[in-house]
């Protein structure tokens, strides 16, 4: 199994940086932040764009991967996202992932803040499948033509292409049954952060479920199971997964044995969301990291 950390887009590149650098020291395999233009709470504090932000920490990193947790289609068009996207993929010499969701939170604060169309579940689920198709076609192919109801590219150029061939991969973020098919059909990768729950067991029976679909679709588009990375990102659940060192071991076990092959966490925070202690992340390093059981 892959560890990833999730590190917040909110600090000063002066005190980002060291989390960056750690990272990597520490033994993770991906770390990611998150590309809004706002998160929920944190909305009226320090906050940073996502791909700058990449792009620094590929600069002073060399090993780990490096990924959006996630990008989407509310606050990107797909065709200067693409540029971005090779660049970032340039300048990290091939490390690059790229998470991408539908782009529905809590408050959903990016699209408020764009004064942004209502649209329905069906409405967002179309918008996502034309935000992946658009950038697969614009990554692949040089002069690439794409008209769908949002969006539009007339022979949009891509050269010099990405490091990664044939494009750099993507991870998909999906809950539902439409948004896996797409996942199945595009993803290297397959996130989910489950259907909610007030308990910890009601967690993990709802990630059980998404499993169980998440299968059917896979075989469905004519993919091999084992053919696809699985992440789950462990602090969805009602406990902090660094809220103790006991508390990751149990979700790390409990992951695994559901054919998870990629667990992600959060940096812990000082206060608010993912509130925890660094001594605990330390300790995580230290006695599990090198203990996580086979992918």
């Amino acid at each position: 199994m892959r560890a990833g950390i999730v590190i917040l887009p909110e600090d000063r590149w002066w005190a980002a940086e060291p989390k960056w650098r750690a990272a990597e020291e520490y033994g993770f395999d991906h770390a990611w932040t998150y590309d809004h233009l706002g998160w929920r709470s944190l909305v009226d504090g320090p906050w940073f764009s996502a791909v700058p932000t990449l792009t620094a920490a590929a600069m002073v990193t060399s090993r780990i991967r490096l990924g959006t947790f996630v990008a989407s289609p509310v606050a990107r068009h797909p065709v200067p996202f693409a540029r971005e996207l090779i660049t970032l993929d340039d300048v990290s010499d091939g490390r690059f992932v790229l998470g991408v969701g539908a782009g529905v939170d809590s408050t959903n604060y990016d699209a408020q803040v764009l004064d942004a169309p209502d649209l329905t579940p069906r409405q967002r689920a179309d918008r996502f499948t034309e935000f992946v198709e658009s950038l697969d076609g614009l990554l692949m192919t040089d002069r690439f033509d794409f008209e769908g109801e949002y969006y539009t590219a007339k022979a949009a150029r891509n050269l010099p292409g990405t490091v990664q061939r044939p494009r750099l991969p993507f991870v998909v973020a999906a809950n539902g049954p439409r948004t896996m098919t797409l996942a199945a059909r595009f993803g290297a990768g397959w996130a989910t952060t489950g259907r909610g729950g007030t308990t910890l067991d009601e967690w993990w029976q709802g990630i059980a479920e998404l499993c169980r679909v998440f299968d059917e679709r896979l075989d469905a588009a004519g993919r091999e199971r084992a053919s696809i990375h699985r992440y789950l990102s462990l602090d969805a659940a009602p406990v902090f997964s660094l809220s103790s060192l006991d508390a990751f071991r149990d979700a790390v076990d409990r992951a695994a044995a559901l054919g998870f092959t990629d667990v992600i966490v959060h940096w812990p925070r000082s206060s608010g969301p993912y509130e925890g202690r660094e001594s605990v992340l330390e300790k995580v390093v230290e006695d599990v990291l090198p203990t996580l059981p086979e992918a």
